[in-house]
């Protein structure tokens, strides 16, 4: 009878794979955005540049795990995120924009339906805010996240308060 994997184990793999979803989720929402032609001027080129250099500094991360890696990573993986909730409200107003030139009278909930059914899709950016989710969560090892409780850190003190 095969035995269970330790949790530790189990995390790792977790990890892993979280790592593997988060970087095919980045390349190919990068390649949806070329395919789109999201390339006009400085906003929509924004989620292109954030996700190759999240790409990257994941990737160096992997392989130097330095803590200057491991802030940049963190840093740009935030930014990543904060950049979906920008691109959410960026994509809701040009919408509604275009409604209320087309439809000046309109108000309410139809106006707020209308937004968020328009021509750009309102809520597209939210891959950003999970994938840069996605990549602090396959990265939270390397953060520092979830150590285990009693652990020392590299001075020797204890994690566990009042140690």
């Amino acid at each position: 009878m095969p035995t269970e994997p330790r949790p530790t184990e189990t995390l790792t793999r977790l990890r892993r794979w979280l790592l593997w979803i988060f970087l095919g989720g980045s390349l190919g929402t990068t390649a949806e955005l070329f395919l789109l032609d999201h390339t006009e001027g400085f906003w929509q080129w924004t989620p292109i540049v954030l996700l190759g250099a999240a790409v990257l500094a994941t990737l160096w991360t992997q392989i130097a795990g330095s803590i200057w890696s491991q802030r940049v990573v963190s840093g740009v993986l935030v930014v990543v995120t904060l950049s979906g909730l920008v691109g959410t409200f960026q994509h809701y107003r040009g919408n509604l924009e275009f409604e209320l030139e087309i439809f000046p009278s309109l108000a309410g909930w139809e106006l707020f339906w209308r937004t968020l059914k328009g021509a750009t899709p309102t809520l597209a950016p939210g891959a950003m805010i999970l994938l840069g989710l996605l990549g602090l969560l396959a990265q939270s090892r390397r953060l520092g996240w979830g150590k285990a409780e009693g652990t020392r850190n590299k001075a020797g003190a204890g994690t566990k308060e009042g140690e």
